[in-house]
């Protein structure tokens, strides 16, 4: 065997294993990217989804809080008025028994 042929025999067989690890390497490195870039995409959009949820959910929030104000500000004004009337008959009655009217 001759020691010069295997000599390069051997240093063009290493800078071939050299091309294809760096090609395995920058596809590895490439590969990795796209899924980082998807990862990213998903996480973004998670993240909009849940900021848009969150501003759905507060308005839904705002909206419960002005109809119970206005039901306990409506409710206020009727019993008010309830009362006011109620108030007023039994002032009335006293002052007619009071005054001579019917014993009951």
């Amino acid at each position: 065997m001759d020691v010069g042929k295997a000599l390069s025999h051997d240093i063009v067989s290493g800078a071939r294993s050299d091309e294809a690890a760096e090609a395995e390497i920058d596809r590895f490195i490439s590969k990795r990217s796209k899924a980082l870039k998807a990862e990213n995409r998903e996480r973004r959009e998670e993240e909009a989804w849940a900021e848009s949820t969150k501003k759905i959910n507060a308005a839904r929030e705002a909206e419960l809080k002005a109809a119970w104000c206005e039901y306990h500000q409506e409710q206020g004004r009727r019993h008010r008025a309830v009362l006011e009337a109620l108030a007023t008959h039994h002032e009335q009655r006293a002052e007619e028994l009071m005054g001579g009217g019917d014993a009951a």
